[in-house]
């Protein structure tokens, strides 16, 4: 395949997808294998003609192989020769494998999207891309059907997850490497990658060798169509749970109504989700496929008294006119647990939906000046010193801001203290910030000094926060 001809794909992929936005920074990992040197190099080759630009590239140090320090020396020098910076982060994995009772491969991928994440905070880069292949889309999509999953499992790796961006999902490995040998770029070989003891590995080198000679040699390509598919599917679904869960669902402080006369009326499909999605909610832990089934068959099953039932983080309570889920830890099972890292784009004008806190966040402008208080779920703030886009996200430590009327900069962890709000709800308050990182509302607490309306603002931005369903 003609080198033209492989850029071009890859530059259709990241423009039909939304991949990289206009004048975005884009950071590159490099491990230093044959996927990720090649996409180093056409990412550069690529941005010489488009609208953003890469700023980086980022090679991480696992310290598991004793060549690791070698492979960094070529991700450095590959690095000079393209004339990008160099980013390098080292991370112990065995001390997280051990400490937290996982897998290297799992304490690997979670120390890099750990990674991946604090650079796209600070504002280092818009996104970081990966050199994940359409033969790695095939591993994952038979990965999980082995493992078990349902169809976003099935849907596989996703050309875009928040922060990090796939541009090579439509490219094979073997194109790959053709690249290199066309741009006589060497690379480096990873021994792990053949350690059959690890499933992924096993799957690359003995099971989708074994479907190609026994069934199909194109079995990469049907399984990555198989993953589109299952992906667009799984978007609509989502839809439909967004709309269902506004109708039957009612969200309190730490309880949750359930209209289940509705959900029973539901397509079973469209019932799991719904329910997946309101026990994950409240209890903040993943939910199993028999837990949806059990709380499903519970919400059919008569009710002529008032009855409850144990899931994980939450409890049923369920009368003859009422069904409801609350937080539940369950006896000596201690605190709360704590709402997870959120993270989501909100549009001006428009609005977001924090599944996390069955909450909305909007944004409208306005030419006139409302009189609103700093600590409502409704404020003002300048629009002209905003610089958009707009996130939304929870407190995380180290957050420093300049509280309106107290004077100077005071920690985000200080305010909190101070205003009494225990350590389980700090993660559960909303905070918008703008493109530079600055924190512009702590939804319910403050507004940022920065950010005040004076007499000689032009134009306004009001920001509010609501429970899903409530009425705005």
């Amino acid at each position: 395949m003609p080198m033209v001809e492989l850029s071009q794909r890859v530059e259709v992929a990241i423009n039909e997808q939304g991949l990289i936005p206009e004048g975005g920074r884009v950071v590159v990992a490099l491990s230093g294998g044959g996927d990720s040197v090649a996409l180093a190099s056409l990412m550069c080759e690529m941005s010489a003609m488009a609208s953003w630009s890469v700023v980086g590239f980022l090679h991480i140090n696992h310290q598991l192989r004793a060549a690791a320090n070698e492979d960094a020396d070529f991700c450095r020098k590959l690095a000079d020769e393209l004339q990008v910076p160099f980013l390098i982060e080292k991370v112990d994995v065995e001390a997280m494998s051990r400490n937290f009772g996982i897998s290297l491969e799992e304490a690997g991928h979670r120390l890099r999207y750990e990674i991946f994440s604090r650079i796209c905070r600070n504002r280092v880069a818009d996104c970081v891309a990966t050199g994940h292949t359409r033969d790695d889309l095939a591993e994952t999509v038979l990965l999980r059907l082995i493992r078990g999953a349902g169809p976003r499992g099935l849907a596989g790796i996703r050309p875009r997850n928040g922060f990090v961006v796939r541009p090579l999902l439509d490219v094979t490995r073997k194109e790959l490497r053709q690249y290199l040998k066309v741009r006589s770029l060497r690379h480096r070989e990873d021994e792990t990658n053949d350690d059959t003891v690890v499933t992924r590995n096993r799957i690359r080198h003995s099971l989708i060798p074994f479907l190609k000679k026994n069934f199909s040699e194109g079995i990469v390509d049907v399984l990555a169509r198989e993953a589109s598919i299952a992906r667009a599917d799984d978007d609509w679904m989502e839809h439909e749970v967004d709309q269902t869960v506004d109708q039957i669902v009612c969200y309190g402080e730490e309880v949750v109504d359930i209209d289940s006369e509705a959900i029973v009326k539901l397509p079973v499909a469209l019932a799991r989700r719904v329910s997946k999605r309101v026990l994950e909610h409240v209890g903040g832990r993943p939910i199993s496929f028999d837990q949806i089934n059990r709380l499903l068959s519970l919400i059919r099953a008569s009710c002529r008294s008032n009855c409850t039932a144990d899931f994980p983080g939450s409890r049923l309570i369920r009368s003859p006119d009422r069904t409801q889920l609350i937080r539940w830890q369950g006896r000596g099972k201690g605190r709360k647990s704590e709402v997870s890292e959120f993270e989501y784009a909100l549009p001006v004008p428009g609005e977001i939906k924090i599944r996390e806190l069955g909450e909305i966040v909007s944004a409208t402008s306005s030419d006139r000046i409302p009189k609103l208080s700093a600590r409502g779920r409704t404020v003002a703030v300048s629009s002209e010193r905003i610089v958009l886009p707009l996130t939304v996200r929870n407190w995380r430590p180290g957050d420093v801001m300049r509280p309106l009327g107290l004077g100077g900069h005071k920690k985000l962890q200080d305010l909190f203290v101070d205003r009494k709000i225990s350590k389980s709800k700090r993660r559960a308050i909303p905070i918008v910030v703008d493109s530079r990182g600055k924190i512009v509302w702590v939804a319910g607490q403050t507004l940022d000094e920065d950010f005040r309306v004076t007499d000689s603002d032009r134009g306004v931005l009001i920001l509010k926060v609501m429970k899903l369903g409530e009425s705005a």
